[in-house]
């Protein structure tokens, strides 16, 4: 196999990164809530319209607040889709949640909203989708069953910000939202989330929550004269260096867009007939949505087509790779009830669908020879069907 000379992913650098860090250093405070983090917060409040948002050290964690926000308890339930990354769910089950997990649309990936109402029970607590892809859910229809079902809904926006659904900002339908700033995101800070809450009730018990339990956010505003332990809580608020890397990128976030949306258009048109002619869909964005370019993927006619393309493109020194392993198939899904079968979609996706490398100084000439190497590839499998499952996989690629 050739040497990989084109990466899956490249975290974007615009030059300012360094420049801020240092000034992070110079103001001499770098702990958690400093300078920096307070303009990324506003910076984020402003662009996406939220009522407030709270910089957190991963998506993971800003899930974790929202359970708590939430009050999970043990016996509750959660509707989480099964294809996602674990956070969405672990955040829950961390809080003694069952995970009733959903399967897909064969469309967008996205969660299949006609199947959540069969799933409701009194004991639901919350409805999680995902924005796949950074393509929006149907968020019209989710938000009419939350609102006459009094749940509420919490969206994991990791793949989204950014993103919009008829016209308006992904992570602004649901109660609250969490984002993700990991080094495998549009814009990155290495490691890194945030917590949007669209209902101003979550507000004030979310600073404390954030803030290892303790009314310290009021202290600093001199509303109390001392500040103590009143609630539940954890360290969540990142060091103001990785906010002053972020607040950098943020800043250049229309550039970033800009070249990612030219990256995926270009696979989109120039991958269009290759695909046609072997039955393999590209990604499906609906008119309603104004996707965030988070990712492209195709879908092989199958697992063994799906692993052989991989290795193909492999020998051409580019590196693509899978997503998500379904969990309710996960050992710990299965611990909830999990088996072969309950979402069908979820595990047919799964042994079939394949990222492209994606990132915002992929060049010309780089995507170029990725399309050359695709559509001089084969597959040997018939086209591929939603509802057909294949072999298990064992095996998940990170976030």
């Amino acid at each position: 196999m050739s040497e990989l000379r084109i990466p899956f992913n490249k975290p974007a650098l615009l030059g300012q990164e360094f420049e801020y860090v240092r000034k992070a250093i110079k103001r001499g405070k770098i702990s958690g809530d400093g300078h920096f983090t307070k303009l990324c917060q506003e910076l984020l409040k402003r662009k996406t319209g939220a009522a407030s948002v709270l910089l957190t050290t991963s998506c993971t964690h800003a899930l974790e607040m929202a359970a708590l926000l939430l009050d999970i308890q043990p016996g509750d339930e959660v509707i989480v889709p099964s294809f996602t990354f674990v956070s969405t769910a672990n955040a829950f089950v961390l809080r003694g949640a069952r995970p009733v997990f959903i399967d897909s649309r064969p469309d967008t990936l996205n969660v299949d909203e006609e199947q959540i109402e069969a799933l409701l029970t009194e004991r639901t607590k919350a409805i999680v989708p995902v924005h796949y892809a950074g393509v929006g859910c149907e968020m019209d229809r989710i938000m009419e069953i939350s609102q006459r079902r009094g749940i509420p809904v919490v969206e994991d926006n990791a793949h989204g910000l950014f993103g919009s659904y008829r016209g308006r900002q992904l992570g602004t339908f649901g109660s609250m939202a969490t984002q993700s700033f990991h080094e495998t995101k549009n814009i990155s800070c290495g490691e890194g989330g945030a917590l949007l809450m669209n209902d101003p009730k979550f507000i004030d018990r979310a600073e404390i929550i954030r803030e290892k339990g303790t009314n310290r956010a009021n202290f600093f505003r001199g509303q109390v004269d001392k500040y103590t332990w009143v609630d539940l809580g954890s360290s969540y608020a990142p060091s103001d260096v990785l906010a002053a890397f972020l607040y950098a990128q943020l800043k250049s976030a229309e550039r970033i867009q800009s070249a990612r949306r030219a990256i995926w258009w270009r696979y989109f048109r120039e991958l269009a007939g290759w695909a046609a002619e072997h039955g393999i869909p590209l990604p499906k964005i609906p008119a309603e949505c104004e996707q965030a370019y988070h990712m492209f993927y195709l879908r092989m006619p199958s697992l063994e087509d799906r692993q052989a393309f991989i290795q193909h493109l492999g020998a051409h020194g580019i590196l693509s790779v899978f997503h998500y392993v379904p969990l309710h198939l996960a050992p710990m899904g299965r611990k909830f009830g999990g088996k072969k079968g309950d979402c069908p979609v979820a595990e047919a996706v799964s042994e079939r669908l394949v990222r492209l490398p994606f990132y915002f100084d992929l060049s010309q000439s780089d995507q170029e020879q990725v399309i050359k190497a695709i559509c001089a590839f084969h597959p040997a499998g018939s086209p591929w069907v939603a509802a057909q499952p294949g072999p298990p996989l064992h095996a998940m690629h990170r976030q």
